[in-house]
């Protein structure tokens, strides 16, 4: 029988973290353990205001389905994952935070690092960006140049934010991403996507709105950038639906369901010709480890949530100049501490 426990964190940013959606101070994030003897897995979902999900939500789906999670008999994770699926079904979040403890957990059983389960070889890892919230000019160069790394995500919302990211162009030669948050308009997109690219911007996220799929075609026809599909593409059924108006996606566990939707969509995307990214929700090094497991799979990769946050709540995992490294310890390989922790290290 599975032993289930469930814990509530509000992990601190380093600097307010400010997109196109709103700013927050924190981030609340759920994690999950799931126990057998004294093996213990554990998975992750941060809480995210504008997908109507928060912690208090998913604790409460857990202890009225607790009874029926703790008897499945985990032989198989992706078994476990379509009996997540029709047990709670919408509950994406949550069903992610369960699937990763359950990979992790099995993995453990069979003494393999996931990744190795996976049948995945630890090469060819695309690096981790470091991704700068909006600002004023002073502010985003200051943390940019507190934090050197080799590739920088920016966030944009306005199209006058051109000036920030020239400022930021000022004070490194490093390329940058652009995640707009469907901030901006078609023609605003077009006007502004030639300048990215003198800017050295590489790619761009998410220009316009989910919903605006003839115009997200129409871009991508004179886009001189690759755009990849944030919120356009949150679940499996979305990846073929991206294939017109978009070059990549970028995949979010949380937002699919967990690690055995997102091979999935990995699998098709490639069948498709699109270019895979996953994507950071501000998970701590727990989260972050799943993503990490994966990065054989990706061609590039925004992993830098314990960067951004002041706390943590497990060890595991290092990065060293945008790569993500995990260790060799069976399953997950991270270290649930029971509580959060000020960072020592980055």
């Amino acid at each position: 029988m599975l032993q289930l426990e469930h814990f509530h964190f509000d992990l601190d940013f380093e600097y307010p973290f400010t997109t196109h959606k709103g700013t927050k101070t924190c981030q609340p994030t759920l994690v999950v353990s799931l126990g057998l003897g004294a093996l213990r897995g554990y998975g992750e979902a941060p809480a995210i205001n504008y997908y109507n999900v928060t912690v208090e939500g998913m604790q409460a789906v857990l202890e009225k389905n607790r009874n029926m999670i703790q008897r499945y008999a985990l032989t198989d994770p992706q078994r476990f994952w379509h009996f997540l699926h029709h047990l709670i079904p919408g509950e994406n979040f949550l069903i992610a935070a369960l699937d990763i403890a359950g990979w992790d957990l099995f993995a453990q059983i069979r003494r393999q690092p996931l990744y190795h389960l996976l049948g995945l070889k630890w090469e060819n890892m695309p690096l981790t960006d470091y991704t700068i919230g909006m600002g004023s000019a002073a502010e985003m160069v200051t943390k940019m140049n507190a934090h050197p790394w080799p590739v920088y995500k920016v966030k944009m919302g306005r199209p006058d934010d051109i000036d920030l990211l020239r400022a930021l162009r000022a004070n490194t030669d490093k390329p940058f991403r652009v995640d707009a948050n469907e901030g901006w308009t078609f023609e605003e997109a077009k006007a502004l996507l030639p300048e990215l690219q003198r800017l050295g911007v590489t790619l761009v996220e998410q220009p316009l709105d989910r919903n605006a799929g003839e115009e997200m075609k129409a871009l991508k026809r004179i886009s001189p950038l690759p755009l990849f599909a944030d919120e356009s593409c949150r679940e499996e059924k979305d990846v073929q639906k991206c294939m017109e108006g978009f070059h990549g996606i970028n995949i979010k566990l949380t937002k699919c369901g967990g690690i055995t939707p997102a091979v999935r969509m990995i699998k098709e995307a490639k069948q498709l010709g699109l270019k895979v990214m996953m994507g950071s929700m501000n998970e701590s090094t727990i989260g972050s480890a799943a993503i990490a497991h994966l990065s054989p799979l990706l061609d590039e990769m925004d992993a830098d949530g314990p960067l951004l946050l002041k706390e943590d709540v497990a060890e595991g995992l290092k990065y060293d100049n945008g790569a993500v490294l995990v260790n060799n310890r069976p399953g997950l390989g991270v270290r649930f501490w029971g509580g959060k922790r000020l960072k020592t290290t980055a």
